[in-house]
């Protein structure tokens, strides 16, 4: 299978009121539905080398710009991992209404690992890809030196003058630019469009006291912690030379995956996707899109 699909390829672009703000999403095809949730700084953009070829092999695909990203709105609020989570199920509730499949990259994986183990009515599974282990650092996981430049950082960037000084540096394209050449291993993935989907939503009124808001939240649950509440199967997919969530990170998910036959909960697929960094759904999409419908199709219920 290759994917041929033009980089601007323009989705339906739908609007949904929640708690008064204006959420993007988008909705292709028919079928079992799945749901696609992005990466921090991310958007449906993301998605546009997946969206069309599943819901081409026939799946109903939904995918969500988060508040505060994207086309969504970005109201000054106290962002967390809960408040996303209180959204996707208020989606779910109001758009789909059946199990689905959760597909989610970084912070998105870590948002379906939520919805499978909080909400089981709502979820058949979950694709996890570079799965992130919180929305930030937690102390305890930095080196003494890191933990110091990092506190500092974020004290920086929730001060009302320096604050939006040091955001306009972070979303500079140049910038951007350098940051996806670190964490994409192919650099003809790094596109302008590509971006274009990061930078434009950077530039929205708001945008800044997100990103502070963001940096400065609680980091949520840890996935060690989720795994044992979730009971449907996942696939888990890992771009091996990602420097942000590296492979090592992995670890849980393969043991769970070697213990399939033991009948352990919850049934692991795992498959380490070499050379490809921290969003393989956009760098090898034609070996992401296989995997995940090879997955769908051996599937009980597919």
């Amino acid at each position: 299978m290759t994917t041929t699909i033009s980089p601007t390829l323009a989705f339906p672009n739908l609007t949904w009121q929640w708690r008064d703000h204006a959420i993007r999403y988008t909705v292709m095809g028919s079928g079992q539905p799945l749901v696609l949730i992005h990466g921090f700084g991310a958007s449906i953009g993301h998605w546009r080398k997946n969206i069309p070829v599943l819901a081409d092999a026939g799946y109903q695909v939904f995918a969500i710009d988060l508040l505060g990203f994207g086309k969504s709105a970005k109201p000054d609020l106290a962002y967390s991992l809960d408040l996303w989570h209180d959204l996707l199920s208020d989606f779910w509730t109001e758009h789909i209404q059946r199990p689905a499949v959760w597909v989610g990259n970084s912070i998105g994986g870590l948002l379906a690992m939520m919805v499978l183990a909080q909400q089981p009515q709502m979820a058949v599974g979950g694709v996890l890809l570079n799965c992130a282990g919180g929305l930030n650092h937690r102390p305890d996981e930095l080196n003494l030196p890191l933990r110091i430049v990092m506190g500092t950082f974020t004290k920086l960037v929730s001060s009302p003058t320096l604050g939006p000084l040091l955001f306009n540096q972070v979303r500079r394209r140049s910038r951007i630019r350098g940051t996806l050449k670190q964490v994409y291993c192919d650099p003809t993935a790094v596109t302008d469009d590509l971006i274009d989907i990061l930078y434009e939503p950077s530039c929205d009124p708001g945008a800044q006291k997100v990103f502070a808001s963001i940096l400065t939240a609680p980091a949520g649950p840890r996935p060690s912690d989720l795994l044992p509440q979730i009971q449907q199967p996942l696939l888990v997919l890992w771009g091996e030379a990602d420097p942000w969530t590296p492979i090592a990170g992995s670890k849980l998910y393969q043991d769970l995956a070697a213990q399939r036959e033991t009948g352990a909960t919850p049934s692991v697929t795992f498959q380490a996707i070499a050379k490809t960094g921290h969003c393989p759904h956009d760098e090898r999409p034609d070996e992401v899109n296989s995997a995940i419908l090879d997955w769908l199709t051996a599937l009980a219920w597919a």
